[in-house]
């Protein structure tokens, strides 16, 4: 376990390496370019959903993520926009636009990674979008080109920190094993059950969370794509789902607790915090999720608290957004083309395996 816990702390090293060298070009180009902060936000949510992919990736797939991250992030923020003005019209094609990779993972490895990277620039969307931001600033929010730059510093920042660590840390990142291809006697296929079933939990996650807790409806979108995503079966997206709601849980009593503390607002001190959190999470993240979902919380209740928003007025929404979402995408495991339970062979033992009476007809 001490073992685990020092290459994790490595990684987290690397990982947090990246985002602040991104980070820091983000803030000279807001500052150069008069930009508006969700720059800095828009930066720090791409380079950390983009490391964790990129680390086992070779030169094809570093150069694919390149191409790929800045128009999915320029097309990710013209949907923030779209979304903003036709709520219905922008959630159907969100819906569209996290269901449509999933359902290519059919074509093989390489079409999972791009499906992933597709999938990124949507994900960093829910963290900071525009409702979240005060009102003075929802209408500077940054341009869809200004977004592809931010795409083209966060994998520049992931590919040079993981390349000089493989280089010249002591433990190289071994490249990821290709999957033996099976062929799945399911029908429809797998692909196409876990993209239908993520499709029903986020549609359903747009209608009640703008229905249920108006423009705060992405912690129940969010959560409904974590808990769905990489969907193994029932029992899996419940696992996922209760460890959300617990870190959650724990992240709110974190927050609660440094907003008590006055170490929330927009002051340096809590912009190093948010820092402090994210690190720690990626740390024990490998060890259970409810670690990187209390991280989360705390991070994202501090984010609020720097630009001015009640965090602790807002954490029971929270809260209660992120139970729905859980509960949508367990539903939509058990209920939208489930996979089969294997069914046991039969024993010996078992009356239904007993061997046919012998016919008494001569």
């Amino acid at each position: 376990m001490t073992v685990k816990l020092i290459r994790n702390a490595y990684e987290a090293a690397l990982t947090m390496t990246a985002v602040l060298l991104c980070y820091a070009a983000a803030l000279w180009l807001e500052d150069a370019a008069a930009l508006h902060t969700d720059v800095l936000v828009l930066a720090v949510a791409l380079t950390l959903t983009l490391a964790r992919p990129q680390r086992t990736a070779d030169i094809r797939g570093r150069l694919t993520a390149c191409v790929l991250m800045p128009a999915v992030a320029g097309a990710a923020t013209l949907l923030g926009h779209l979304i903003a003005r036709h709520y219905a019209l922008g959630a159907a094609v969100f819906t569209t636009g996290i269901a449509l990779p999933i359902w290519i993972r059919r074509h093989g490895p390489a079409a999972t990674r791009a499906g992933t990277l597709m999938t990124l620039p949507l994900i960093a969307l829910l963290v900071v979008p525009g409702p979240a931001l005060p009102p003075k600033s929802q209408d500077a929010l940054v341009s869809w080109g200004w977004s592809a730059v931010i795409g083209v510093l966060a994998c520049c920042c992931v590919w040079l920190v993981q390349a000089l660590g493989d280089r010249f840390g002591p433990w190289p990142q071994d490249p990821e094993p290709v999957p033996a291809q099976r062929v799945s006697r399911l029908h429809p296929r797998p692909s196409t059950r876990m993209a239908l079933q993520m499709a029903v939990a986020i549609a359903a996650a747009f209608a009640l969370g703008r229905l249920l807790f108006d423009h705060h409806w992405p912690w129940m979108v969010l959560t409904a794509y974590v808990a769905a995503g990489g969907n193994r079966g029932r029992s899996d997206v419940l696992r996922k789902g209760v460890e959300r709601l617990v870190g959650a849980c724990a992240g709110t009593l974190l927050g609660t607790g440094l907003a008590a503390a006055g170490l929330t607002g927009r002051t340096q001190a809590s912009v190093v915090l948010i820092f402090a959190v994210l690190a720690v999470a990626l740390w024990l993240r490998p060890l259970s999720y409810a670690y990187w979902a209390a991280g989360m919380t705390t991070a994202l209740s501090l984010l609020l608290g720097y630009y001015g928003q009640d965090a602790l007025h807002l954490l029971p929404t929270r809260l209660a957004a992120i139970a729905v979402g859980a509960a949508l995408a367990v539903a939509s495991a058990w209920w939208v083309l489930p996979v089969p339970r294997r069914r046991r062979p039969l024993t010996p033992s078992s009356p239904s395996a007993a061997p046919p009476a012998p016919s008494r007809t001569p």
